[in-house]
């Protein structure tokens, strides 16, 4: 008996492309609620494990026969178990995620925003598992990534087909949800890593200074990346407006939501940085810059084409993150509504700032489950 597999690439297409697929999730309850494979036209099911060791009977009745169904587990063993059960009993559409949970929570899909000016192109990386979203902007021969995740070999062999050279790694900020590639992707690459001094006054390692004004050029299309000092988040919170028509803007802002503050335990100090940048800095900038933010929160962000942006001046109209006039009630909003840490948080920091260095299986136990960036 072979049961039939879905990679984690396999599953990202069916995601993007909304194909209808039945998930059969078989963790435990509280796992699923927390987090689990997303998609609008996919139907849901959780049915721990547990509950099937004795045979399928309790699902028996509601696994469809034409939909492929898929089942998911935390590592894709247990799922296997009930897969099998599934197909000898006549199932004959029956998948199970390779890797898992762990697997999908790596998963990287690159998605075109756009072109830029004279051959120049910007691509959006979206970790579907996680909601991450990480960029690269090439230019000619050259190229920046900004926002890196820790699965750095995406981005360098994103480039080696590309054909071009990563010049610039930057960081919007030290995460605190997710361990950065930037440093590695430097290292293997001989680019330049840059990060907010501000964020990195604990770092153990060089790097280039990103403060206010910073303005690198890339490739010959001579596409622009300006750094503007974007605070709240973080207290070194930076921004970039790319090619003069897109604002990066960290976890900062979303497309749905505004960044939190307490991150690093400063929500009551740093409410007020976030407020500025929110009401004032990102006010003075133009209402057709496109938002790219390092996060989404829901499908709802995401566009028919797979990716998360929306222009500053329809946020200012929507995002009700960005309607909160007295600064009271906005500084009671932030401080009130803030989800659950994200987990390892302090350890995260720790490593982004080189201070541990985790092994690779540590660090995907760090960062499984949800983003958790985001004031609700």
């Amino acid at each position: 008996m072979s049961i039939k597999k879905m990679t984690v690439e396999e599953l990202g297409k069916k995601v993007i492309n909304k194909e209808k697929v039945f998930l059969l999730d078989v963790r435990n309850e509280d796992a699923f609620e927390d987090w689990k494979v997303e998609s609008d036209s996919f139907e849901y099911l959780n049915k721990p494990y547990f509950d099937l060791m004795d045979g399928i009977d309790p699902i028996k009745d509601d696994v469809p026969t034409e939909t492929p169904v898929l089942a998911v587990c935390a590592k894709g063993n247990s799922s296997e178990f009930v897969a099998e059960e599934l197909d000898e009993a006549g199932f004959d559409n029956i998948y199970t995620l390779e890797g898992g949970m762990k697997a999908w929570s790596e998963h990287l899909e690159p998605v075109k925003v756009s072109d830029l000016d004279n051959g120049g192109e910007l691509y959006q990386f979206v970790r579907l598992g996680k909601g991450c979203l990480s960029y690269m902007v090439i230019s000619g021969d050259e190229a920046a990534v900004i926002d890196a995740t820790r699965m750095t070999d995406k981005f360098i062999n994103f480039a080696k087909d590309k054909g071009v050279t990563i010049k610039h790694v930057l960081d919007t900020h030290l995460h605190a949800d997710h361990i950065s590639g930037g440093r590695t992707i430097a290292k293997e690459t001989g680019a330049t890593y840059w990060l907010p001094p501000k964020d990195a006054e604990e770092v153990q390692f060089d790097y280039e200074k990103l403060v206010d004004g910073t303005d690198l050029t890339i490739g010959s299309s001579k596409i622009d990346v300006q750094a503007i000092y974007s605070p709240g988040h973080t207290i070194g919170s930076t921004s970039f407006i790319v090619d003069e028509k897109y604002l990066m803007s960290g976890d900062i802002l979303f497309i749905e939501s505004i960044g939190r503050p307490d991150l690093a335990g400063k929500a009551d100090d740093w409410v007020g940085d976030l407020r500025d940048t929110l009401y004032k800095r990102y006010k003075e900038l133009s209402d057709d810059l496109v938002v790219l933010p390092a996060h989404y929160s829901s499908l709802e962000e995401q566009n028919d084409d797979g990716t998360v942006a929306e222009k500053l001046g329809v946020l200012y109209e929507k995002n009700s993150g960005l309607q909160v006039n007295d600064e009271e009630e906005f500084r009671k909003m932030v401080t009130e509504n803030l989800p659950p840490q994200p987990n390892s948080h302090d350890k995260i920091r720790h490593t982004n700032m080189g201070k541990e260095t985790p092994d690779l299986e540590e660090q995907r136990e760090m960062e499984t489950g949800p983003n958790r960036c985001a004031v609700k």
